[in-house]
């Protein structure tokens, strides 16, 4: 009777106890469904926000970069032109970047015609989903709350969305290198050869978007592995050579294949000294862009000191174009006599630069850059501290401290380029932009751990280096803006979280601490937020080359549409019936707009802008017996676009005649009709007088100089 009644009480228990436990594991899983739908909640709202900004006032862009458009335009018409990437229908020249990310916009283009939403639509989703992506690596490794951060952030960050609502395929590359953070990550903790290669290989990819600008976090990324894999010191270094030797043959793959094609059956490789993508590379788009060398005419270098090395055939050749492919300044960046927040923009020793300021260890933190990229670099600086002071430093790495290596190698790699580089666009600082939200969401994160064993430090840290944040924010926006109408709510949200986390340490109260924290976020990303909502709002300022909002009105923002002559046009349409080429000019900036009004072929002689030694007066000559080209607009001058070269001058000028009505004097090289954008203006000069009144003109080779 006993036994049974134990054996019947020890049934009873075992009931209760299997019903407890499934109670547990319900609440728990109860618990981790409403925190799973939270979490899907937040980074949903978060992208939303972010497709937001991107996929606004689009219209205001109209063709956005038209020299990039026009090759889209040109890539449709022949897989030659779109192998090669060719500038203009006529396969003259190639675009001065490698093929990747135009491809995607061909492809976009192919679907959706050629227009502006069509090239912009890869750079908008490649944007977009680059969100989500840094969500995911930081939050595998972090968590949740670092993770939201982080995409937040970057959802937010100025020059990102300026970029990424561009067609300057700079998007599509960050997206690349950040799928090729995640395969490094693997590779780091698995140790598995094939996550190397994928890494590698996207890298590759990336050099086929943007060249040697793909390079900039492989620092990190090797240091990463090497540093933080558990294998031997040997494996790991026999397994970096090899993904040296992948990434190597992908890179150059493209470029190899073409120079080895002859130059007589393939475009002129624009931007280059020597009609070679391999210079290309070492040449326009990599030294020069640290040294701030340029190429004067005849593809000729400048010096540092901005002296020509042919003689200065071409005045002020080696300076970037003043005016953008739409014949339209360069969104107030191409050297204007004043930076858009009224300071000066300077260009030290004569090196060329589109509103960069001058070289120094505080680049990044003063005008004019400070306002595209560095609105959280003091929180990112103090993430940093944190990660490298936070856990006892061995060998292998921990996990914070890769985190460490590879978000702050990254960041740091690029900013010390930035930093005392001579040649590039304020664009190109969105390379900046994943690696700082990563650090500024993981710098959260480690406060809120740390908060838990020493809340009084965790408190003192988060809320000095808020106060450090705003204040380094305001005094960027101040520079620009003389009314920063938000500052009532900057400072309600750091009084809120400051009182917040001294309550959350005196009580311990975790409501108080989840308060300060939501409001220290709010107060160091309400300031960004506004800025990017103000550079999509003006969004006209930075149609060619992108740039954060540079001041000015807020408001209705005017489309620029094609700058062509439509005299001129329609001249040119009735005349060239059966001629193959509509006309030849000096440079992209004077044709691009007639390539995307006609989807004709239009003869860049100097390439991009006027540098290029794509035709000699010979190869003119050729052409006008064959009976492909009859038209050439081109400025006889010694200071007009393509006045560099005298012996195409000189061959012009005697062999073709001037068309009465279509001779124009103007103060804007920029204009494609040879006419000011604006009849009534002063016209645009530069401030050193380089670009003065010329005269521009369009000559018949069908009719001699004599005869007309």
């Amino acid at each position: 009777m006993y036994g049974f009644a134990y054996g019947r009480v020890q049934r009873m228990n075992s009931i209760v106890q299997k019903n407890t436990t499934f109670s547990v594991r319900k609440n728990l899983l109860l618990q981790a469904s409403r925190e799973r739908l939270w979490e899907l909640t937040a980074i949903t709202v978060i992208i939303l926000l972010a497709a937001g900004l991107r996929f606004s006032n689009l219209d205001a862009l109209g063709y956005v970069n038209h020299y990039y458009t026009a090759g889209v335009e040109s890539m449709l018409q022949s897989w030659h032109n779109f192998f090669f990437v060719a500038a203009e229908p006529g396969g003259s020249v190639t675009i001065d970047k490698p093929p990747v990310g135009l491809w995607l916009q061909v492809i976009s283009a192919y679907f959706f015609g050629v227009n502006g939403f069509s090239v912009l639509l890869p750079e908008l989703l490649a944007g977009t989903i680059s969100i989500g992506v840094l969500y995911h690596l930081v939050r595998r490794s972090f968590g949740i709350l670092p993770g939201l951060v982080a995409a937040l952030a970057l959802a937010i960050t100025p020059i990102v969305v300026a970029t990424d609502r561009n067609n300057t395929i700079d998007s599509t590359l960050i997206l690349t290198l950040l799928l090729a953070t995640w395969a490094f990550i693997k590779a780091t903790e698995t140790g598995k050869l094939r996550f190397l290669f994928l890494g590698v290989a996207l890298v590759g990819i990336g050099f086929n978007i943007k060249m040697l600008q793909a390079y900039l976090p492989l620092p990190a990324f090797y240091a990463l592995y090497f540093l933080g894999s558990s294998e031997t010191f040997w494996r790991k270094a026999g397994k970096l050579v090899l993904a040296t030797v992948l990434l190597l043959t992908i890179s150059l793959s493209w470029a190899i294949a073409v120079d080895l094609t002859p130059a007589d059956q393939r475009p002129y490789v624009g931007s280059s000294s020597n009609n070679s993508e391999l210079d290309l590379i070492v040449g326009y788009n990599g030294a020069q862009r640290l040294l701030g060398m340029f190429r004067g005419g005849n593809g000729n270098l400048r010096d540092g000191a901005g002296n020509s090395q042919n003689n200065g055939q071409l005045p002020g050749a080696g300076n970037p174009p003043a005016f953008g492919p739409d014949g339209s300044p360069q969104d107030g960046n191409a050297f204007p006599p004043n930076g858009g927040d009224g300071t000066n923009v300077t260009r030290p020793n004569g090196r060329g630069g589109f509103n960069i300021g001058q070289p120094g260890a505080l680049r990044l933190f003063i005008a004019p850059l400070n306002k595209e990229v560095s609105w959280l670099l003091p929180l990112g600086l103090v993430s940093a501290i944190l990660l490298a002071a936070g856990t006892r430093w061995r060998w292998q790495l921990s996990s914070k401290h890769q985190a460490l290596v590879l978000w702050g190698g990254w960041l740091i790699t690029c900013a010390v380029f930035f930093s005392i580089a001579g040649f590039f666009h304020e664009y190109y600082l969105s390379m900046l932009g994943a690696p700082l939200a990563a650090l500024v969401g993981i710098g959260f994160g480690e406060l809120w751990d740390l908060h838990k064993e020493r809340p009084v430090l965790s408190a003192s840290a988060l809320g000095i280096a808020a106060v450090a944040t705003v204040t380094f924010q305001i005094y960027t926006a101040n520079a620009v803006l003389q009314n920063i109408w938000w500052l009532p709510g900057i400072v309600f949200f750091i009084i809120l979280g400051l009182t917040a986390l001294s309550v959350s340490v005196a009580k311990k109260n975790t409501f108080a601490l989840k308060t300060g924290f939501v409001s220290i976020i709010a107060a160091v990303l309400l300031t960004p937020g506004i800025w990017s909502v103000y550079t999509v709002l003006s969004s006209s300022q930075n149609q060619s080359l992108p740039s954060s909002y540079s001041g000015g009105e807020i408001g209705p923002v005017v489309q620029r549409g094609l700058q062509i002559n439509a005299a001129l046009l329609d001249y040119l349409q009735t005349n060239t019936i059966n001629t193959r080429y509509l006309m030849a000019v000096p440079s992209s900036m004077q044709g691009a707009d007639y390539v995307l009004a006609t989807g004709r072929p239009v003869l860049y002689m100097g390439g991009f802008n006027g540098q290029d030694d794509v035709v000699s007066k010979e190869d003119l000559a050729q052409l006008v017996a064959d009976g492909e080209l009859r038209y050439i607009y081109w400025s006889a001058n010694d200071r007009g676009p393509g006045a560099g070269d005298a012996e195409l001058s000189t061959w012009i000028t005697s062999s073709c005649g001037v068309v009465a009505g279509f001779d124009t004097t103007t103060q804007n090289q920029g204009a494609p009709d040879g006419t000011r954008i604006d009849q009534n203006s002063a016209g645009q000069t530069m401030d050193d007088g380089r670009f003065r009144n010329m005269q521009v003109t369009l000559y018949d080779c069908a009719v001699s100089s004599r005869s007309s």
